[in-house]
């Protein structure tokens, strides 16, 4: 069955635990989940208000 899933952040969720930092996805468009690979940029200009579909291939839509 498939889901549609809302996803609000904008960026990672930091992880500052030991050495180095874990950022975990928080946009759900990474391609490397749970981690943070920095597809969260492509949400930059997203306006506020308004939802959005990504396909596969990263490309977006405005959805009603």
């Amino acid at each position: 069955m498939a889901r549609m899933i809302k996803h609000t952040e904008q960026g990672p969720y930091l992880i500052k635990e030991g050495k180095f930092p874990l950022a975990i996805c928080g946009c759900g468009l990474s391609a490397k989940k749970p981690f943070c690979d920095g597809t969260h940029r492509k949400t930059r200009d997203e306006a506020e208000g308004k939802v959005y579909h990504y396909d596969e291939t990263g490309n977006r839509t405005e959805t009603e």
